[in-house]
């Protein structure tokens, strides 16, 4: 007979009250929740990437809480709670309301705004955290021995470690002074090139148009880190394929004049008697200065996006017995019976401290009012009543849906691994073909298909932290009732910073002003890759004008990358994405394969490879990159602090004693050091 397993038993009993849903846990929580936030903002606009911000704000508490705040654990269980609904909000924006710049004609930038994004961002946070508390004890303390919830664990991990003791914060803070001083090189001195480039010529005979660039940022370097080897490999692999392979091709066989004609349709170009555009188009001579660069925006992006797309909906279909079986499971006999326990619980008093949720009857509640207020708020769109209806109609039935989904799956994978990106995609599509079968079609509807899809991805996004976060404080005998409000509570917060560093960031810089950019956003500088694939998508089945040859030729890419085993969402990105932004990730993936190999060697074995030096680095690399990064693009607003900041430049000084070449081999030397340095850093054990 088998016997039952061991009941389980909290870091902290639930016999035990110590200090945790204090003022200073809370308001140390929204800090870190804007901070991250905003970081995340940032590097999910450049790169279309996000790293989990939970662990590093576990890691970061113990440090203030042990030096400074004098916190319990469950306070800085608290901290970690508030503040990692920062990182999930802000990926949750990026990856889709950039896109209401994209559609039909401008029919969405009224909307990118930021009281709409704000409305956006707190709906669908709340609707992730909202549909998780009747869900907590399902998922978290019924299946606490099959859903590993592999974040939340390593957090319990992290907070229980700190009680005991350890410094791990040291390390994390050394690579977030790292990043800094490099940065502070590299944006306002440019002792450091930003973009070292090598390119081939579109008249050489062999190799036209090839190009190999790097965009020489600690906070890639860290990314590639923590994600590793294999995944920077992918994503290298599909930048390596568009940049070496189908642009020279493309440049090879297919005129100037055809290529500024494709721009002229996208948008890019007014006509072909008009300089500019991307890859300066010289009407003159009908050729561009940039031949890669045109045939990017051209061609190479909308092949992009339909590998995305592609990839997107391969992964949700390999996770459709997951899907099925976390919604049958979620909502069985049992789970029905813990939320009715749950609800009766609620109502008594005298119940144990850890199993105090807040009730269902708030979720219930809560659900009406936040449809209430899609119908009545002027910054949903919708032409009427009853389109506004419809919105908040497949809101609630798509955001309860997925909540569900996304909480099981992040359990098994991850959070870094949910295909929150196929849900979303999967939602858009749902929703148009809705809006198709009522007949509301045209640029009109497209704003208020992304709004649906917006809010749903901030919602699984933001479910599947709130799991992790619960599970965590399951782990450490928190009160779940005291994390749900927390997690409220950083919603609310972040998506008021979360909005305003989007806006902030969209602002063109003078240069971008001179081009004629009236949006950084969508530009070179901040690609925005997930909310330009929202946006063609929605456009095109509104419309039903998609480029569909482009389209099809990145889908059957995608699946032929699937067909051979390889990650086909992970090769799309790196297909849509700058080569420059692919490689330096790759070479933070490149030192972790080599870390690995060297401790491997030598006998070394890592309890928790999230907790190594390495990683604690790298995410100090990331932390104080794009911070710095949000810094200077909060200082260049102003035109005078960005001339000032100009005029410390020392990049003609170097590039007349180093030359072209040279000052770029410098930038790529620098890089290089600040790799050597995480190696060092990544091959050290942590104590404690």
């Amino acid at each position: 007979m088998v016997s039952p397993p061991p009941a389980h038993k909290p870091f902290v009993p639930a016999t035990e009250s110590p200090a945790e849903f204090t003022a200073k846990a809370v308001i140390t929580g929204a800090v870190f929740g804007v901070l991250f936030g905003a970081a995340t903002v940032y590097l999910s606009l450049k790169a279309g990437l996000s790293v989990s911000a939970s662990i590093p704000i576990a890691v970061l508490a113990i440090s203030l809480g042990r030096r400074f705040l004098n916190t319990t654990i469950l306070e800085n269980n608290i901290i970690q709670t508030t503040g990692s609904a920062g990182e999930s909000i802000a990926s949750g924006v990026v990856f889709t309301m950039p896109g209401f710049l994209f559609l039909t004609n401008g029919s969405g930038a009224d909307f990118f705004n930021y009281w709409t994004i704000l409305t956006l961002a707190i709906l669908g946070g709340l609707i992730g955290t909202l549909m998780m508390i009747p869900l907590r004890r399902s998922l978290i303390v019924q299946e606490h021995g099959t859903l590993p919830y592999p974040e939340g664990t390593a957090c319990a991990s992290v907070l229980i470690a700190g009680e005991k003791g350890g410094d791990f914060a040291k390390t994390a803070y050394q690579g977030l002074g790292a990043a800094l001083v490099y940065a502070f090189l590299q944006k306002v001195l440019h002792i450091i090139a930003e973009v070292p480039v090598w390119a081939t010529k579109q008249a050489n005979r062999y190799f036209p148009s090839a190009q190999v660039a790097g965009e020489i940022t600690p906070e890639y370097l860290g990314v590639g880190y923590i994600i590793g080897f294999r995944i920077s490999a992918v994503l290298v692999g599909g930048g390596i394929l568009a940049w070496l392979g189908l642009i020279p091709l493309l440049a090879s066989v297919v005129p100037g004049d055809t290529i500024a004609l494709q721009l002229q349709k996208l948008g890019y170009l007014d006509n072909l008697q008009t300089a500019g555009g991307p890859g300066g188009w010289n009407p003159a001579t009908h050729t561009f200065s940039d031949t890669a660069a045109a045939i990017y925006r051209a061609y190479i992006r909308q092949i992009g996006a339909g590998a995305v797309t592609a990839g997107g909906f391969m992964t949700l279909i390999k996770t459709i017995p997951t899907i099925v079986s976390s919604f049958k499971q979620s909502f069985s006999k049992t789970s029905i019976n813990a939320i009715e326990a749950e609800n009766a619980l609620s109502g008594h008093s005298g119940i144990p401290r850890t199993e105090q949720d807040l009730s269902v009857r708030i979720v219930i509640i809560g659900s009406i009012v936040l449809a209430a207020l899609m119908i009545v708020l002027p910054q949903i769109p919708g032409d009427s009543i009853l389109t506004k209806l419809l919105i908040a109609v497949l809101v609630i039935v798509f955001g309860f849906f997925f909540v569900t989904v996304a909480s099981r799956i992040v359990g098994l994978i991850g959070s870094s691994s949910s295909p929150v990106s196929g849900m979303t995609i999967a939602t858009i599509m749902g929703t148009s073909l809705v809006f198709i079968g009522f007949g509301l079609t045209g640029k009109l509807y497209e704003p208020a298909v992304l709004v649906v899809g917006s809010m749903i991805c901030v919602a699984a996004a933001n479910a599947g932290a709130t799991s992790q976060d619960l599970k965590t404080g399951y782990i450490v005998g928190a009160t779940p009732k005291y994390q749900q409000m927390a997690l409220f509570v950083g919603v609310i917060v972040s998506s008021l910073v979360v909005g305003a560093t989007v806006k902030i960031l969209d602002t063109p810089t003078p240069d971008l002003l001179a081009q004629g950019i009236t949006h950084a956003i969508g530009s070179d500088k901040f690609p925005a890759p997930q909310g330009t694939l929202m946006a063609t998508l929605i456009k095109g089945l509104l419309s039903f004008n998609l480029d569909w040859q482009f389209v099809l030729v990145g889908a059957f890419i995608a699946f032929v990358f699937e067909l051979v085993g390889v990650s086909a969402l992970a090769f799309a990105v790196g297909l849509y994405l700058p080569l420059s932004t692919t490689l330096p990730i790759f070479a933070g993936g490149l030192v972790k394969a080599i870390v690995d190999a060297s401790k491997k060697r030598k006998g070394i074995v890592e309890e928790d490879a999230d907790l190594g030096k390495g990683n604690l680095f790298a995410t100090g690399l990331v932390a104080g990159g794009a911070l710095a990064g949000v810094a200077v693009a909060l200082l260049s607003v102003n035109a005078s602090i960005y001339n000032g900041l100009a005029s410390l430049t020392l990049e003609p000084v170097l590039g007349r004693a180093l030359g072209e070449g040279g000052y770029m081999l410098l930038g790529a030397l620098s890089f290089v050091g600040l790799a050597i340095l995480l190696w060092r850093v990544g091959e050290q054990k942590q104590e404690g």
